[in-house]
């Protein structure tokens, strides 16, 4: 599922091409995705103009003219691919329709913008925008790591009676906002935390260690595109790059990057969920 790098570099690619325009039309080809669609969702687009596009957690909000905000989650394999528009120095015309292209945003200003999901774990809600954050989906999330509420007297608080590992208390998206499997195991590498240890037994200095490390994980991430691992792409239908730069995640077997290590990195499974991480560098 894309994690909030893989989000922002989405809303980021839209934002040239949504912000500021009108939905001319809006299509919706089925009832639902993970969900129902909202009640009469096409004739509620159709005519809004797309005041601010933004990110809260792994969700893309749209903010409408209408009083009203577009909520859109990517799922397992969901996609957000523009057409029509100019990105870069080319521009991508519009494709012949697939089979899950489920909702398509036809803009004013020329550019088509498709929702396609194969697997239909993706999810699409439309909400009063003065109360979005009071939306089931948002109410309960923590704070984004790159804002300014994330910091290390927060961080150090928030974990302070959390008796988990420390890679279960990160993933919690009550605690912090966006951070997936993925750049938790990033971070603890480089933050020489292991997986396994219980958050509130880690040193108040390390905890406050994670904040600039946390950010920095994700910015790199999104300055390399996000994660293409399986179904990621950008909306520009380019892959991800920030997967040739793993230190841990997915590299079972294969040797630590510390210099002078050379110790194999181990995976564990934590929750269901896979955590690889080096035994000699990370305590």
């Amino acid at each position: 599922m894309p994690e909030l790098p893989e989000v922002e570099t989405v809303r980021r690619g839209l934002a040239p091409v949504m912000e500021g325009a009108r939905i001319a039309k809006a299509d919706v080809n089925r009832p639902n995705l993970r969900w129902p669609f909202p009640d009469k969702m096409s004739e509620r687009l159709t005519g809004a103009k797309i005041e601010r596009l933004r990110r809260r957690s792994k969700y893309i909000l749209a903010d409408l003219d209408t009083g009203e905000s577009l909520l859109i989650h990517l799922g397992m394999s969901g996609r957000m691919l523009i057409s029509g528009a100019q990105l870069g120095q080319f521009t991508h015309d519009h494709p012949a329709p697939e089979k899950h292209d489920h909702v398509v945003f036809h803009m004013e200003n020329g550019a088509r913008i498709t929702f396609n999901d194969p697997r239909r774990f993706g999810a699409m809600d439309l909400l009063n925008t003065q109360t979005a954050d009071h939306h089931k989906l948002l109410s309960s999330i923590g704070p984004e790591p790159l804002g300014n509420s994330f910091d290390e007297a927060y961080l150090t608080d928030a974990l302070s009676a959390k008796g988990s590992p420390i890679k279960s208390a990160l993933l919690d998206q009550a605690i912090v906002a966006g951070l997936g499997n993925i750049y938790v195991c990033e971070t603890l590498y480089r933050a020489r935390i292991s997986p396994t240890r219980k958050a509130n037994k880690i040193s108040k200095q390390r905890v406050a260690s994670l904040v600039p490390i946390i950010r920095q994980v994700l910015s790199d991430a999104i300055e390399a595109g996000g994660s293409s691992l399986k179904d990621f792409r950008q909306a520009d239908g380019d892959l991800g790059y920030f997967q040739h730069s793993f230190d841990v995640y997915g590299r079972e077997g294969e040797s630590c990057k510390t210099e002078g290590c050379g110790k194999s990195i181990k995976r564990i499974v934590q929750s269901g969920r896979s955590s690889f991480y080096c035994p000699t560098c990370q305590r």
